[in-house]
């Protein structure tokens, strides 16, 4: 398998084998001791992660400009609300979409596509903001405009090869970007 395969595609290719060889229980069992132990890893690292520079004022700037914002992403619902009441940002987003309320997960659009039905706002008028590969694929796959921020996750080259319409080099450049392409 490749190395940058995340947990959930591996998951996939672990319940495609065992729907062909094995009874369904089995992989519900392999299924939840993988994501407890996701689980295990994600409450560690969030108790010691920190917001990136320039997102607080950019979710204050973003919010004055009237715009709907969403959220969404491959951390379970416990993770996602303890990390948003510790910096105090859940008053920023509108919609909170976590791993456990989709069947797929980014790269898949299903996470996307829940975010913008809760917002109301159809994918032409949307734009998402993200570090990563999977996020630019989603964007890309839904039609949505996409804005990489290479933070080490995936580089500018990456982010641009996936599907990234622009690149910031920080989050305080959000706003005036979207002014600009708005």
């Amino acid at each position: 398998m490749p190395v940058n395969e995340s947990i959930f595609d591996m998951l996939q290719k672990v319940k495609i084998y065992f729907r062909n060889n094995t009874k369904p229980p089995v992989f519900c069992d392999v299924q939840t001791q993988c994501l407890a132990i996701a689980e295990k890893y994600e409450k560690e690292a969030a108790a010691v992660t920190s917001l990136m520079p320039g997102a607080l004022e950019a979710l204050k700037e973003l919010t004055k400009m009237n715009l709907k914002l969403g959220l969404c992403t491959l951390s379970n619902k416990m993770t996602a609300d303890y990390i948003l009441n510790r910096f105090k940002i859940r008053e920023y987003f509108q919609a909170i979409v976590t791993r456990d309320e989709v069947k797929r997960v980014k790269p898949d659009t299903e996470q996307l596509e829940l975010a913008l039905k809760t917002l109301a706002v159809p994918s032409d008028a949307a734009v998402v903001v993200g570090d990563s590969i999977i996020d630019m694929q989603s964007a890309k796959d839904l039609k949505v405009l996409a804005i990489g921020l290479p933070t080490g996750i995936s580089t500018k080259e990456q982010l641009i090869k996936n599907g990234a319409n622009y690149i910031l080099t920080s989050l305080v450049e959000l706003p005036s970007l979207i002014t600009k392409i708005a």
